[in-house]
């Protein structure tokens, strides 16, 4: 699977589980809002990783993530 597919159904998946919760607690938008939330922490781990920049703690550069 290429980085965009992954990309596209991480988003999508997210996308539609926000809806689901959003359904289930009966508010749309807390449901988008919190998978947004979750889908900008997956996406800023996903591309450290993919950079080798996981966990890097360099006292010259500050700290990454």
């Amino acid at each position: 699977m290429s980085r965009t597919m992954l990309r596209v159904s991480v988003t999508a998946g997210l996308l539609i589980l926000g809806v689901v919760i959003g359904l289930i607690f009966q508010n749309i938008w807390l449901g988008l809002l919190l998978a947004a939330i979750v889908w900008l922490g997956w996406f800023l781990g996903y591309e450290s990783r993919r950079g080798n920049n996981a966990g890097v703690n360099d006292e010259d550069h500050g700290i990454e993530l």
